[in-house]
């Protein structure tokens, strides 16, 4: 198992920064696959950004340019920074972690963004 313990979330004013945390409860080399989703109210959950064990990334088309996903071994921590924010990047954040055949997911963080 693995369990996922998310940190950062906030307000921030469009154009401002935030980064977000995830804490893995093992070693994040002996995961699959991590990654941050999103969901707006009313709106279903999707894929932000994505690291591979490889260190191969991935992101939605609406963040490139943006944001930056990237990881600290040594902390079991994937972080996800986000810059230029827009009030449409406003949603409960999700960190994720395939380990195995099977997925996790963190409680969530809240990302507010407004003036």
């Amino acid at each position: 198992q693995v369990q996922l313990v998310e940190s950062g979330g906030g307000l921030v004013q469009p154009g401002g920064p935030l980064r977000l945390s995830c804490v893995a409860s093992r070693n994040i080399f002996s995961i699959n696959a991590m990654g941050w989703y999103r969901q707006a109210p009313g709106k279903q959950r999707e894929l932000v950004a994505g690291i591979t064990r490889a260190a191969s990334t991935d992101y939605a088309d609406s963040v490139k340019g943006r944001f930056t996903i990237s990881r600290d071994a040594a902390k079991n921590t994937v972080y996800l920074q986000m810059n230029s924010l827009k009030p449409e990047d406003m949603a409960v954040y999700y960190c994720n972690a395939i380990y195995g055949e099977d997925s996790y997911w963190g409680q969530g963080t809240q990302v507010t963004v407004s003036s």
